[in-house]
């Protein structure tokens, strides 16, 4: 089951959240949208209101799940667009639907793989979550996400944001870590994918270089880079990073 808000009606908009986040991420972003749009904002398996029943995961199966869900639910010809390990399902559901999907949007994500040194990083943070349990890893998860600028006057959002990513259950977490881990590289289909392409990057991302992220520009429709920005550009710079949304699809006449 995919526990899901939806709001608005039109052309159907998918947000999806990242890794130990949930739906409640989008709720500025869904109220504003949703004036032209229909807005659904699903939970991944093992995250905010959607259980997980299995302990291994990959982002190929997550892909199916979301499909079906799309099909039960007669969303068609979809925008979609994801944060981070949303970024991933998304390029998945591309591989996955084709041209079925409208656009795509890739927000402090990439669709490039994992290196041997982030690899060794994500086994690391398995072991922590297997010793130390979720609660503990959120804590220390949650504020690095955010530049240091931005951390003391988003103290109020990060401690929600921690809050809600509590709420992970610890199978989901361990199960995409691994998937995110495992993930291959889609950056050919990045490249050829025939419909609007929206890139929306941090400068100060810890979690994806932007170095890395410019390199998706030159097959992006629109590329739109958050300076000072880390990981969180909707809380960091929400109007600005809303605004690179409505632009793009407002170009594209979607």
């Amino acid at each position: 089951m995919i526990a899901f808000s939806q709001k608005g009606t039109g052309q159907a908009l998918i947000l999806i959240h990242g890794f130990c986040e949930s739906k409640e991420m989008w709720k500025t972003f869904s109220e504003h949208l949703s004036t032209s749009y229909q807005v659904f904002c699903p939970d991944l398996p093992g995250f905010g209101e959607s259980p997980i029943n299995q302990t291994q995961i990959s982002l190929e199966e997550t892909a199916v799940m979301l499909h079906d869900w799309m099909e039960e639910n007669q969303i068609q010809h979809p925008i979609i667009i994801g944060h981070s390990l949303g970024g991933y399902v998304t390029l998945a559901l591309a591989e996955l639907m084709g041209q079925e999907l409208k656009a795509i949007g890739l927000f402090h994500s990439t669709a490039f793989a994992d290196d041997l040194e982030k690899k060794k990083t994500r086994n690391k943070t398995i072991d922590f979550v297997k010793k130390n349990g979720v609660d503990k890893f959120i804590d220390s998860f949650v504020p690095p996400l955010f530049s240091e600028q931005h951390q003391t006057e988003q103290a109020d959002k990060i401690k929600e944001l921690i809050e809600l990513g509590k709420r992970s259950s610890k199978k989901g977490v361990l199960a995409f870590i691994a998937a995110i881990r495992d993930r291959k590289d889609r950056f050919e289909l990045w490249k050829t994918f025939q419909g609007p392409k929206l890139m929306i990057a941090g400068e100060l991302d810890p979690a994806v270089k932007i170095e890395s992220s410019r390199l998706h520009q030159p097959f992006a429709t629109l590329y739109h880079e958050l300076t000072g920005v880390g990981h969180m550009g909707m809380f960091e710079k929400q109007e600005e990073a809303l605004m690179t949304i409505e632009r793009f699809l407002s170009d594209q006449n979607i």
